[in-house]
């Protein structure tokens, strides 16, 4: 069945950086697009990125364009975030998704001083 495992997640202050993974298994990887989003408590899920199944199409939301990359490495059958420069207001869960509706249990980054 179709398996999407998130890592990378932790407690970093303000201006770090964190890589998250999403290892996936049960499907053919390089047929889908990946995404990430997040979700604040009391706010409502939000995309991240998105990145199509070779990676030539990437699409990132406003609040984190210039800061955030997402990469896959369809060998390993992995997506990545990559979060550069890191504000207390990317406090989140960030779990990855593969269409139609399969979700990752999630990582929380926590940005604070």
């Amino acid at each position: 069945q179709v398996q999407l495992v998130e890592s990378g997640g932790g407690l970093v202050q303000p201006g770090g950086s964190l890589r998250l993974s999403c290892a996936t298994s049960g499907f053919r990887f390089s047929d889908y697009g990946m995404s990430w989003y997040r979700q604040a408590p009391g706010k409502e899920r939000e995309l991240v990125a998105r990145i199509s199944n070779i990676g030539g199409d990437i699409k990132y939301g406003d609040s984190v364009k210039g800061r955030f990359t997402i990469s896959r490495d369809n060998a390993k059958n992995t997506v990545y975030l990559q979060m550069n420069n890191l504000k207390p207001e990317d406090t989140a869960v960030y779990r990855c998704n593969r269409w139609p509706n399969y979700w990752g249990q999630g990582t929380q980054v926590t940005v604070s001083s």
